[in-house]
């Protein structure tokens, strides 16, 4: 009850008045250790973002250099909101107390909102949003944010990698692949880091995907950016495209990968050949749905949360259709299909 009254506490200070005994109710969390709490009945209702201080600065996955002296969901989203995207209104900010107040998106989802009907218009919309976002971003380079100031780099992508090998394919089989097997691996994965890495870098989200945009009163609110970082132009598109929650299939992705061309050209006048494009594009998925796959087993064993483990089969069937057009990755295929049978 304490608790529940430091929430009520924390938004009645962020609006300047009285919401008496409002109800409070925890909402369910993804793969975050952040937590977030709902104050008040909508449309009279607020969320209380509560952040455990071991957390609040330092992304959980792999990242150089010491924890930012900002917390990054504040950093990028002062940037994001000079660029114009819409992302949740911030209320009030309790360092001290590792609690932020900001505005009730509801309870819609992208995900919900496409299964509604009218997919196509949902992600001719998201595509289009991603498309502005990066082409003011690519204009508007602010060192101040803390996106500029981290990128994926060789070491990243190598790491994400390494991430599949050890839980998506070590603990995924209970094997472990022979010396020989992981000498080709740790080359080929530097190879594959290698080539992601030379790409041209600009913001980038990170994780553009259905769980993480919200529909609110029939506009797209971006959340969950926290973690935003330089990499390649088609790495948000991998996120929300071969997004392991929502499956699309071929035809679908290469005319919203279309779309996000003319969008692009469309913003900035540069023309943008499809055919490298999408061949990048394929290439990355390999390596986003490789970690994912690997991530969701690890959120599994390490964090005691099963919830991801049924996005398993799903990320797996996009690295396959990916190495199918791919042969230049077979080297791959051959090691990883030995100890992951739905790759081969």
């Amino acid at each position: 009850m304490d608790f529940d009254k430091s929430l009520i506490t924390q938004v009645e200070q962020a609006i300047g008045r009285s919401i008496g005994q409002a109800p409070v109710l925890k909402l369910k969390g993804e793969a975050s250790s952040r937590s977030y709490y709902r104050v008040g009945t909508p449309p009279e209702s607020w969320v209380v973002m509560v952040m455990p201080p071991d957390a609040a600065k330092k992304s959980e996955e792999a990242s150089k250099g010491d924890a930012p002296s900002e917390l990054p969901f504040v950093n990028v989203h002062r940037y994001l909101t000079k660029l114009g995207i819409r992302v949740p209104h911030i209320l009030r900010y309790d360092e001290p107390a590792g609690m932020m107040v900001i505005e009730d998106l509801t309870d819609e989802t992208f995900e919900q909102a496409i299964l509604k009907g009218d997919k196509a218009k949902w992600y001719t919309r998201a595509v289009e949003l991603l498309a502005q976002l990066r082409a003011r971003a690519e204009k508007h380079v602010d060192s101040s944010c803390l996106a500029f100031t981290r990128a994926f780099d060789v070491d990243l992508y190598d790491w994400e990698l390494h991430h599949f090998r050890e839980w998506g394919l070590e603990a995924w089989s209970n094997q472990k692949p022979t010396t020989e097997e992981r000498t080709q691996l740790d080359a080929i994965f530097q190879r594959i880091a290698k080539q992601l890495a030379a790409a041209p870098r600009g913001f980038t989200h990170r994780d553009y995907q259905s769980r993480n945009l919200m529909v609110k009163d029939g506009e797209i609110v971006v959340i969950d950016f926290q973690d935003a970082l330089q990499g390649p132009r088609q790495y948000d598109l991998v996120a929300l495209l071969r997004d392991s929650y929502v499956e699309l299939d071929r035809a679908f992705v290469d005319g919203m990968l279309d779309a996000y061309i003319v969008a692009f050209e469309k913003e900035t006048k540069e023309r943008i050949d499809a055919k490298p494009f999408k061949q990048f594009f394929d290439l990355l998925t390999v390596q986003r749905k490789l970690k994912d796959a690997g991530r969701f087993e690890f959120i599994n064993r390490v964090k005691g949360n099963p919830g991801f483990l049924v996005s398993i089969p799903a990320s797996l069937r996009y690295v396959k259709a990916a190495l199918d057009v791919q042969p230049e990755l077979n080297d791959l295929r051959r090691i990883v299909a030995k100890y992951v049978p739905e790759l081969g």
